[in-house]
């Protein structure tokens, strides 16, 4: 990663990825959601074993 571009480059550079993404629906999203909080909570539990 380019740590000597200015906040204002990345910003422009974080909107142009985001705008190339499709859009993603709000059950989408809650479903990802659940997903990862499944997903996270699992993975802590295998480290503590």
């Amino acid at each position: 990663m380019n740590y000597k571009i200015s906040f204002r480059e990345m910003a422009d550079r974080g909107r142009k990825i985001l705008s190339k993404q499709q859009p993603v629906t709000l059950e989408e999203a809650k479903s990802q959601v659940l997903h990862l909080k499944k997903w996270s909570s699992q993975k802590s539990k295998k480290q503590r074993v």
